[in-house]
């Protein structure tokens, strides 16, 4: 579907839990006042299902399956297979922290993940805890190698932190080179305990970058779905991306709208404005037919709503006129 800016909105992000088994300081650190939702205010799956259906009548056919960490949700990759049963969907992909990734990597690929986007900040298992509050650094570099062993497509997602893991960025690059999968810097954004991080700029990297490599050119290939701008370095089978919120708008290209587990669509990750579904969804006041057809065409309708609700740009580069208050774990990023 084209929105308002002539933009074709054909990916969703998807949300379907809160919960996470690490505590990254940036997103759901140890002590956050959060407290875990109950799950009846949670979608199902079979909601979730209804709600991917309408989309896909909307036009969208992309779905990035988010949390919180999706892989704490029981039976995520039976959910995965449900959603790419529908007809229509080209895509399901998965954004995960990778510290489950092994285990339910078999089911993952059975189901027919497309791609897995791993967050890995550092290589140092000591600088792993203090970003994330938790010593399974071994579990996830295990579930980077069986997820690049099994032929899934694999990009690492890194967010620099000043006086943390800022030093690391050409360690992790040649990580990248070494099992050839690209890598994507992203600045913090200012969201939730972001807005008091400060900001490893993605221009002042990819300058440093210039210094090590002096051959590197721009990558104009097709990544994926993000916004990340790719550079390439000669003898490397791999692409470098950068995400860079603060200093690089890329909402002439935006290509999304987000769900959140609780049911709300947002149409933009900077502004707090949703349109909830899940009164839709749980409208069941006529027969099971008549509902369901009920059920459906008010969806596409709210869908509809929301991809032509999505402003212009965001304001991150602003952070006052910023009007999202949730954290990043609440709004599924």
């Amino acid at each position: 579907m084209i929105d308002k800016y002539n933009r074709n909105i054909d990916y969703m992000r998807m949300s379907i839990t809160d919960l996470c088994n690490l505590r990254c300081r940036y997103c759901m650190p140890d002590g956050m006042r959060v407290q875990k939702l109950p799950m009846a205010e949670i979608l199902t799956y079979e909601e979730l299902i209804e709600v991917a259906k309408a989309a896909v009548e909307c036009g969208i056919t992309k779905f990035k399956i988010t949390g919180g960490e999706p892989l704490a949700r029981k039976n995520c990759p039976g959910f995965i297979k449900m959603l790419k049963e529908i007809s229509g969907v080209q895509q399901v992909t998965m954004t995960t922290n990778g510290a489950a990734l092994e285990e339910n990597l078999p089911m993952l690929m059975d189901a027919g993940l497309d791609a897995v986007n791993i967050s890995l900040d550092t290589l140092k298992a000591d600088v792993f805890s203090e970003i994330t509050g938790r010593n399974c650094h071994a579990e996830v570099i295990r579930g980077i190698e069986a997820a690049i062993d099994s032929g899934v497509k694999v990009k690492l997602n890194t967010v620099l932190q000043r006086g943390v893991n800022d030093g690391e960025w050409n360690d992790i690059i040649l990580f990248a080179k070494k099992y050839n999968i690209d890598v994507r810097f992203i600045e913090i954004m200012p969201i939730g305990y972001g807005r008091g991080m400060e900001v490893v700029s993605n221009d002042f990297l990819r300058k440093e970058l210039l210094k090590i490599y002096p051959d590197m050119k721009d990558d104009t290939s097709i990544h994926g779905n993000g916004p990340a701008r790719y550079v390439k370095i000669p003898g490397f089978n791999c692409s470098i991306g950068f995400i860079s919120a603060i200093h690089g708008k890329f909402c002439g290209e935006c290509n999304r709208i987000r769900l959140t587990a609780t049911g709300k669509l947002k149409p933009c990750l900077c502004y707090g404005e949703t349109i909830d579904v899940k009164k839709i969804v749980r409208d069941n006041d006529r027969t099971e037919k008549q509902a369901i057809y009920k059920r459906h065409q008010r969806l596409v309708g709210v869908i509809h709503e929301a991809i032509l609700s999505k402003p212009k740009e965001h304001c991150f580069e602003n952070i006052t006129k910023i009007t999202e208050m949730k954290k990043m774990v609440e709004i599924g990023g």
